[in-house]
């Protein structure tokens, strides 16, 4: 297998060790993978999948580009393609991605993560944010996204959940003139740090948090809720 999707790509490596030949520079989970490298989510070096002749390359419609997948099906490659805008529907395509890679039966962590969010209690209250995921220009999460669902199911409601982009880009100035309780500042796609992001807010409170748990759905899925609830707690000036 050849996966072209960092979350997918952890998930299948823990689940059914020895199936992936190939995998993202992006792909940095599991640490020391020891698979082919193949360019990037969005440039990914075509001819080296090919010539790896994988049984399946995983794939998901946002992260990867249609006609690179296109071409891949062209030279005869089989192409599984994800779709996850949310987390009640993360764990039936990484069961179907799993299974598909050889997996016998969902795995352990699948199953404790999906009764760990199921099991969330209701927040104690809501907040508004803002979510940039770049800068030059500035964009923020939108509608219909996974990453805007998890911060939902933790008390966290972002102004632009009914934009009619999934990733509008919006000028820092209206993101400031919304007047959010805080802004979710993650360090993937953009990485955003103390020093990189805050200063364009105007002094609102800042919560950094890891896009590994934002955004990924997969291993992780386990221990977000936790790591980005104290994340968010811990939002400053």
């Amino acid at each position: 297998m050849v996966s072209l999707v960092p979350s997918l790509t952890e998930a299948v490596a823990v689940s059914v060790p020895g199936a992936l030949v190939g995998a993202t520079d992006w792909c940095t989970h599991p640490a020391g993978l020891g698979v082919e490298r193949v360019g990037g989510t969005k440039n990914p070096a075509l001819e080296r999948i090919v010539a790896l002749a994988p049984d399946l390359v995983v794939a998901n419609e946002e992260e990867n580009r249609a006609p690179d997948l296109a071409a891949l099906r062209a030279a005869g490659v089989e192409v599984l393609v994800t779709e996850v805008r949310s987390v009640a529907g993360a764990f039936p395509e990484l069961a179907r991605t799993l299974t598909a890679c050889g997996a016998k039966a969902r795995p352990s962590w699948l199953v404790e993560a999906e009764r760990v969010w199921a099991g969330l209690p209701a927040p104690a209250r809501r907040r508004t944010a803002v979510v940039p995921v770049w800068r030059r220009p500035w964009m923020v999460l939108g509608r219909d996204t996974f990453a805007g669902d998890v911060l939902a199911r933790l008390g966290v409601d972002h102004l632009w959940a009914d934009a009619a982009d999934r990733y509008p880009r919006v000028p820092v100035a209206e993101l400031v003139a919304a007047a959010p309780d805080l802004v979710v500042l993650p360090d993937e796609p953009y990485r955003f740090t103390p020093d990189d992001g805050p200063e364009a807010f105007g002094g609102l409170p800042c919560a950094f948090v890891g896009g590994r748990h934002l955004t990924w759905y997969g291993p992780s899925l386990l221990e977000a809720p936790r790591v980005l609830g104290e994340a968010l707690r811990a939002a400053r000036r």
